[in-house]
């Protein structure tokens, strides 16, 4: 499937890794919606952008289908999907004052693991209907996994686990949508510039950049984005989770 062909859906599309995807789609003559929770950044992003912005709680079944149904209808079909909105998790399982809260655990599992798996599942009950490109391919579709799903520090069980998950699903999930021409795949980004990153003192941020091997640096978001259309376009890309890192490996904290 070529770039100027997608017509896709992405979550947490208002910023970060989302909205670098959307800019690469948008760049290359694709179609883009944006699925996500931030109403503001959504409202400035369509008048940016011309796209469309759907408020999306990714928890939601009925909610992502009716989400999925218009993003379809806003880009005269869907083809692609990409699962980028996720929350970090942080939390020890035995804290200074009480052991983690179940609800914490639980609802770092159901954005970041039920929710990609929610939105996949409505996107592909729709893929299956297209008219099939080459090799039969009828969509594409990309989790959003983290080095943290085989190297998680201390203070990252809810989100390992939520991210391992992902990892995990891409395999049988792809073997089950193969017959409809629909592919899966998983990216797994180490440590990547992000608004949190901004905000922390610079030897912080020298600190972490020192932790990758090479290039010595925080990945960019259009690093990401490259890889998403890279996987788009590569048909023969599928079942697999591609990490995303310069060669880093978490240390324990």
């Amino acid at each position: 499937m070529q770039l100027n062909q997608v017509k896709a859906l992405v979550t947490g599309g208002v910023s970060g890794l989302g909205l670098a995807v959307v800019r690469h789609i948008i760049g290359q003559g694709g179609k883009a919606v944006m699925l996500d929770i931030n109403d503001a950044a959504g409202a400035a992003m369509e008048v940016e952008l011309g796209a469309r912005y759907i408020r999306t709680d990714v928890t939601s079944e009925a909610g992502v289908v009716d989400s999925v149904a218009q993003a379809a209808a806003a880009n005269g079909g869907l083809n692609v999907a990409v699962n980028c909105a996720g929350i970090i998790g942080a939390g020890r399982v035995l804290g200074r004052e009480a052991p983690m809260a179940l609800n914490f655990f639980t609802n770092t599992v159901m954005v970041n693991l039920v929710g990609s798996f929610n939105v996949a599942k409505a996107a592909a009950n729709l893929m299956q209907h297209n008219e099939p490109f080459e090799d039969n391919e009828r969509g594409v579709i990309i989790n959003t996994a983290s080095v943290a799903a085989y190297e998680g520090q201390i203070g990252q069980a809810a989100y390992s686990a939520s991210k391992g998950g992902l990892v995990g699903m891409t395999l049988p999930m792809a073997r089950e949508l193969a017959r409809f021409g629909i592919r899966v795949m998983t990216i797994a980004p180490g440590i990547f510039w992000t608004p949190m990153v901004d905000g922390m003192p610079e030897a912080v941020q020298q600190s972490l950049s020192a932790s990758i091997p090479f290039p010595s640096r925080l990945g960019r978001a259009e690093e990401f984005a490259a890889l998403a259309g890279h996987i788009i376009a590569s048909p023969y890309l599928n079942g697999s989770t591609i990490r995303l890192d310069g060669a880093v490996r978490l240390a324990p904290k």
